[in-house]
């Protein structure tokens, strides 16, 4: 196929070769490849001659964006699960299929969960931080003490597949699992022995809380001053879902003033953290940069769904992973 035959498209960062391959077999594929992603007036210049986007989280894709396509955009093919950086509405409203990664990348944040999980109660980003400072401290009964995973009890908002795959994690460590969800799932709860509750019942009785809820416009900062107050003083919590659901201000109260014992988090608000941020000076707090997806053959496979979306919607064809069906509904 010639190149003046191809439909352009463009994608916001360096993703996976096998998957750019594919994609540039029928189309002719710009990617941009700085380390930072492309601001929002080169997005809206883009959009005045592409056919296909393939977006990442840090992209935002609004109302003003979409209709400055006046059409010509076809499909947005996101390389995450959520999709709350895409007005979807507006996205619906123009008949523009909008794609996703879903259930690909569930085993490696359920994994990093379980890491942060570890890290922030035996102390091991503390630890690490000491020797490589010199303070490497002679042993001692109570040198870096931490607090003990067997046993205890994990409470998961939000219950979907990354939850349900904390929980059979859950299980190797004997946890006792308490779930708060906007619907019941009986088949985890036979399955990972695990205890729907009420949502502050599960704030005041779990040792470690872990979110996994969708970002949406009611429960943003859905974890603050009230919530962190109702936890237990020896309790932590993990964040591996969108930074929006802590309120950072509360948090930073609740560690300063020892409300809990201390919290991990995979994803921040903002995102990135400035510099400055006063949150990055408590010890009891580890931070990481958006990687909970990060393996290589998860990446790798995200890549290879958001290119088989895009392709799918250039050829007029349903999106095997869409995140608004309505679009396929005839009026």
């Amino acid at each position: 196929m010639d190149n003046l035959e191809k439909p352009h498209v463009f994608v916001t960062r360096t993703i996976n070769k096998t998957a750019i391959s594919l994609i540039s077999e029928s189309c002719l594929a710009e990617v941009w490849d700085k380390q930072y992603p492309p601001d929002y007036e080169t997005l809206l210049e883009k959009t005045e001659s592409i056919s296909g986007l393939i977006s990442l989280l840090t992209d935002k894709i609004d109302r003003k964006l979409i209709l400055h396509s006046k059409g010509k955009l076809r499909v947005i093919s996101q390389m995450a699960v959520g999709v709350d950086n895409i007005d979807l509405v507006a996205a619906t409203e123009s008949k523009l299929p909008i794609g996703h990664t879903p259930g690909v990348l569930t085993e490696s944040v359920a994994d990093f969960t379980f890491a942060l999980l570890l890290s922030i109660a035996r102390r091991v980003v503390e630890a690490d931080r000491e020797v490589h400072r010199g303070l490497w401290q002679p042993w001692g009964p109570e040198v870096l003490c931490g607090a003990d995973i067997y046993g205890a009890t994990l409470g998961i908002i939000g219950m979907g597949r990354i939850g349900q795959a904390v929980a059979k994690r859950a299980r190797g460590f004997e946890i006792k699992v308490l779930y708060y969800d906007c619907t019941r799932h009986p088949e985890s709860e036979k399955a990972w022995n695990a205890s729907y509750v009420g949502f502050n019942e599960l704030l005041e009785t779990s040792d470690f809380i872990s979110l996994h809820a969708n970002l949406t416009k009611e429960n943003h900062h859905l974890i603050s001053k009230d919530q962190l107050s109702r936890m237990k003083s020896t309790a932590y919590l993990i964040n591996t879902s969108r930074g929006a659901l802590v309120n950072p201000d509360a948090l930073e109260w609740a560690l300063e003033n020892h409300i809990i014992a201390g919290a991990a988090m995979d994803v921040t608000d903002p995102e990135p953290l400035p510099a400055d941020s006063p949150l990055l000076r408590f010890k009891n707090l580890v931070i990481t940069p958006h990687i909970a997806s990060a393996s290589t053959q998860t990446r790798a496979n995200m890549a290879m769904m958001a290119a088989r979306n895009l392709l799918a919607g250039l050829k007029g064809e349903r999106l095997p992973f869409c995140a608004n069906p309505e679009v396929y509904l005839k009026n």
